[in-house]
């Protein structure tokens, strides 16, 4: 893809959305490539690889489907459509557009993805039904029953890269999104490091989908007017200082208190905290209050954003409970 001319009114447009969708995708790709990013990862694939592995062998045919969607270094743009620019959509109506893509536009796109002709066991109609069963597979079994700890992971991330957007602009928010992108300057946005052709991207809608497996990178769209960039919640960016919480400093402030000081081991915004731990913004408000009553945290204004962070005290009496 090389990378995209961006001009100022699509970067004004552009904004971050969650997909389910995205999220299952990345999610049967590291099951079908089984190469975890981090030991989170290794966990979830030793649990749901084998049920996996069973279910392709079951089925033939969806495994070469997958595997020729797959492809050398293209995805099969059918196996990957772009998500609506309110990322609303329910899991069950993204999926539809997978199921519901006419046999002809699949089969021209993993010829694509293959860089040649298609295999005689895929010159069927049936293929979309069968990629949308095995992504409705994958979602069911491994990604449902943990969507709403994913979705707080996804948000977190968003927050925090919007707090950067409002601090340091796009380039701030794009560099290191994922391997081989960059913000270039003078409107140009590096995709990845294919020397392709560039894309002017100019009065459309620009996406920004965050996932949480690490092989979440792709890119897709839905011509003329929406692009979608699909990429890797960064760990520390997504869970923040991910430790326990001593049960020394649960039982002095309590669970939810507790949880918060822990997590402003660096700054963070309300927005972020709520989304990190799962708690309502108000309740959020009020163990902050609390915090700074006590002064074990303290807040500042950067920008547009109150930032929260601990004070001497506060890290004090953090760092007091980890031998």
């Amino acid at each position: 893809m090389g990378y995209w001319e961006v001009n100022a009114d699509t970067l004004a447009r552009s904004r971050f959305v969650v997909s389910a969708l995205a999220e299952t995708t990345a999610s049967l790709l590291t099951l079908e490539n089984g190469g975890p990013a981090h030991p989170g990862e290794r966990a979830w694939l030793d649990a749901h690889r084998p049920a996996y592995r069973r279910r392709m062998s079951d089925d033939p045919i969806s495994a070469l489907l997958l595997r020729a969607a797959l492809g050398r270094h293209w995805i099969a743009d059918f196996l990957i459509p772009t998500p609506d620019d309110d990322g609303a959509a329910r899991f069950e109506d993204e999926l539809e557009r997978v199921r519901e893509t006419p046999a002809e536009i699949i089969h021209a796109d993993l010829e694509v993805s293959l860089g040649g002709p298609l295999p005689t066991p895929l010159h069927r109609a049936d293929l979309g039904e069968r990629a949308a069963g095995l992504l409705a597979w994958v979602w069911r079994e491994t990604v449902s029953p943990s969507w709403p700890r994913r979705r707080r992971v996804v948000e977190a991330d968003i927050a925090v890269r919007s707090e950067r957007l409002s601090q340091g602009g796009w380039a701030a928010v794009l560099d290191g999104m994922r391997p081989g992108m960059r913000w270039l300057g003078e409107g140009r946005l590096q995709i990845n490091a294919h020397d392709n052709p560039p894309r002017e991207l100019s009065g459309v809608q620009l996406l920004f989908v965050p996932v949480t497996p690490g092989c979440g990178r792709w890119v897709s769209w839905r011509l003329p007017h929406r692009y979608a960039v699909i990429y890797p919640c960064r760990g520390a960016l997504a869970e923040g200082e991910r430790v326990p919480v001593p049960d020394a400093l649960t039982k002095l402030l309590g669970q939810a208190r507790a949880g918060v000081l822990v997590l402003l081991a660096g700054p963070k915004s309300t927005t972020q905290l709520v989304a990190l731990t799962g708690q309502g913004l108000g309740s959020v408000g009020r163990h902050l209050k609390v915090l700074l009553d006590a002064r074990l945290i303290r807040r500042r204004r950067v920008g547009r954003s109150v930032l929260y962070s601990r004070t001497d005290l506060g890290q004090a009496l953090v760092e007091s409970q980890y031998p």
